[in-house]
């Protein structure tokens, strides 16, 4: 938030003016290929135009052809929401002009979509919250506009038009949301639920999930909608939330001074706290709508939509259910492992291989060392094998390997994909339990800390010092309690002293 933008200061202008919020969001589907032409998706790191043909760049006389896997992408998102699917549905043309758009139209769906009247559910900091979602239909993304600085030191745009043509699905929400934080969640909700069922990887941060809010206010009490204003450029949920909060403030202000506001697209900039105006905003009649006529109505089939439908897979809201009521995990570590798909591979595969294992231990190796990992070095993060973690985990339970030793071993597994026993067996890791062998290197640490004895037997809390330093001559492989009982023992009882 910015300087001006406050918790106290927004929470004294929602007294007065209740916001309407509706969001939309644009996500990259998973397909091989783009939605109306051959050429892959496969873009991401390839140089620019090298992933176009005569359909993606418009040309004449080109036909565009649907790509079924991104139809059904969207049917399961639709029953994943509970939506209603018509018996048909068309294609149609949205009609405008960008240099990203080659054709100067891009084929859309309008009054028919694949998905309408659905719901999505999620919790927030004020309890449930359901969102009506008027909408998810398919169209084609457009291509990528790249600003940069010539030889000549002239400011230049370039078209990249290897995302010209990629599957885009567009998910519209009804007027339901309330507030910024209502916004944040229900797109990171929709973020998981996509990732759950397939349909996308949905990475703000590559672009793969675009979000974009329409935010207005009205007087508290009243039913008529105030001016609309669309907010863009939001590439992280915080982002999201910050950029809501500030408009709405900003809406309240100029309303309280008697300004009318203007139905404008504003960009939100990151760096400032603040959006800006891009251009005024436009209706759906500026965009002259009209059906496709290279592409004819395509017809859903009743027992094609049933069989997507059964094969969903248990979706966000039902596994963190289940994980706190069935597992007895923390609805925090529920919420950060069904929140990334990765995570929930490895927390299941784990549990799979070592039913026996508790499943905190489970999620606290999943939420801490793995996606530690994932974060810095996802191609490490890659290499990590359900099965190796149940190991891990099984043979700290045993007491066969100590904390310390065993976060060594995640990292050396991750960084070569090498088994845990083979790793256990080089590095000589295993761990100390014997009192004989350990009570000759407390004797030791004692004897060599006498003001550290002074202070434990003054009172200071000073045990942990000793067992870190046990910790450390035993190279991390002694036992960790049976270490703090024999020192605490052996201090109260007068011994090296």
């Amino acid at each position: 938030m910015t300087q001006s933008q406050t918790p106290s200061s927004l929470d004294a202008v929602l007294k007065r003016y209740e916001p309407v919020i509706g969001i939309e969001v644009h996500c990259q589907l998973k397909t091989a290929s783009k939605m109306f032409c051959g050429c892959s998706t496969s873009y991401a790191d390839a140089a620019p135009n090298t992933h176009c043909c005569p359909v993606c760049l418009g040309l004449p006389g080109a036909l565009p052809t649907i790509n079924k896997r991104a139809v059904e992408h969207v049917l399961a998102t639709g029953a994943a929401i509970h939506a209603e699917t018509p018996p048909a549905t068309r294609w149609d043309r949205k009609n405008y002009f960008y240099p990203d758009l080659p054709k100067g139209y891009q084929i859309s769906q309008y009054d028919l979509p694949l998905a309408a009247h659905g719901r999505l559910s999620f919790q927030t900091s004020e309890g449930e919250v359901t969102i009506g979602i008027t909408r998810a239909h398919l169209e084609e993304d457009t291509a990528k506009l790249v600003h940069s600085t010539n030889d000549a030191g002239r400011r230049v745009s370039l078209i990249d038009f290897n995302r010209s043509g990629a599957p885009l699905m567009e998910i519209v929400t009804d007027p339901d949301v309330r507030s910024a934080e209502q916004a944040r969640r229900y797109a990171e909700e929709l973020q998981a639920l996509l990732r759950a069922i397939g349909a996308s990887d949905a990475d703000m941060e590559r672009g793969q999930m675009r979000v974009e809010a329409n935010v207005s206010l009205r007087p508290r009490g009243t039913e008529p909608f105030g001016t609309r204003v669309e907010v863009k450029n939001m590439n992280s949920f915080r982002s999201v939330e910050r950029a809501i909060a500030y408009e709405i403030e900003r809406q309240a202000a100029a309303l309280d001074a008697g300004e009318t506001l203007t139905q404008d697209t504003r960009g939100w900039n990151e760096d400032r706290g603040t959006t800006y105006v891009m251009r005024s905003k436009e209706d759906s009649h500026d965009y002259r709508y009209f059906p496709e006529p290279d592409l004819p109505p395509l017809r859903v089939d009743a027992a094609w939509l049933a069989t997507i439908g059964a094969a969903l897979p248990e979706l966000p809201a039902a596994r963190r259910a289940r994980y706190e009521a069935d597992l007895g995990l923390s609805g925090y570590d529920a919420a950060v492992i069904v929140g990334d798909g990765r995570a929930t591979e490895l927390f299941e595969g784990a549990r799979a291989a070592a039913p026996d294992a508790d499943p905190k231990t489970l999620a606290n190796w999943v939420t801490g060392a793995y996606l530690g990992i994932l974060k810095t070095k996802p191609a490490a993060a890659a290499r990590v094998d359900a099965g190796q973690l149940a190991d891990l985990v099984r043979r700290v339970g045993a007491g066969e390997l100590s904390g310390t030793n065993a976060k060594e071993v995640f990292a050396a597994h991750a960084a070569d994909g090498a088994s845990v026993a083979s790793i256990v067996d080089r590095r000589g890791f295993r761990q100390i339990s014997d009192t004989s062998t350990l009570g000759p290197v407390i004797d030791e640490v004692i004897a060599a800390n006498p003001k550290a004895v002074d202070d434990y037997r003054a009172g200071k809390p000073v045990l942990g010092f000793f067992v870190g330093q046990v910790m450390k001559a035993t190279r991390g492989q002694a036992n960790a309690a049976l270490v703090q009982a024999a020192v605490k023992e052996r201090l109260d009882g007068g011994s090296g002293s």
